[in-house]
């Protein structure tokens, strides 16, 4: 993205203050910057149970805490809440990505995001899922709808945040901040396929 042309975006309802559900440090970069340069005040929320093993989940949620502080960024976290996301996808192990275990697993964290939104008094809250050229914006949108249709007075702010050159500059703060960039989603079932899958042990 050329920075003298910057973009400015805005949030449903003209909302100032939005909570992002996060997965990482690398994928929230673009946003936050985006985001911060529309006036709009994030309060990044880290849920993701998903992530496999617990090793990965503490090295990527400590490193987005820490660029979260260096911006003056709220952040909030969940405890790593493993039994109910395998609940909600051990059905689905042996579905490809993109399949029916990404919808289950979007739709458990974007729901949790949902009621984390309406606690913090905030109105609309979007996500990182949707800067992934790996996922389906489709399944993130579903989800998005699923969780707002079930905790009253918030929306889902379906960005699509892949577009508009955010995906070039997310490369560009990701290589100057010398950011620790995974190879794989997180999950236990995607990381068979990575290979990444060999180097990574639970500790």
């Amino acid at each position: 993205m050329n920075q003298d042309k910057k973009l400015i975006v805005e949030a449903p309802f003209g909302e100032r203050k939005i909570l992002l559900h996060a997965c990482c440090a690398p994928c929230s970069l673009a946003i936050l910057e985006c985001l911060m340069q529309s006036g709009i005040e994030p309060f990044v929320y880290f849920f993701n149970p998903n992530i496999f093993p617990k090793s990965e989940y503490e090295h990527r949620k400590e490193e987005l805490k820490k660029h979260c502080n260096s911006l003056k960024i709220p952040f909030a976290d969940e405890d790593y809440e493993r039994a109910e996301w395998k609940a909600a996808t051990s059905d689905f192990k042996d579905e490809p990505e993109r399949g029916a275990r990404c919808l289950e697993c979007f739709k458990l964290r974007l729901l949790k995001s949902a009621e984390k939104t309406r606690e913090l008094g905030l109105k609309a809250f979007t996500t990182t899922l949707a800067s992934s050229r790996w996922k389906s914006f489709e399944q993130i949108c579903i989800s998005g709808k699923f969780a707002e249709e079930r905790v009253e007075g918030v929306k889902f702010w379906d960005f699509n945040w892949k577009k508009y050159g955010l995906s070039e500059r997310r490369i560009e703060l990701l290589k100057s901040g010398n950011f620790y960039n995974q190879l794989y989603c997180g999950c236990e079932y995607s990381m068979k396929t990575s290979p990444a899958f060999q180097k990574i042990r639970e500790k």
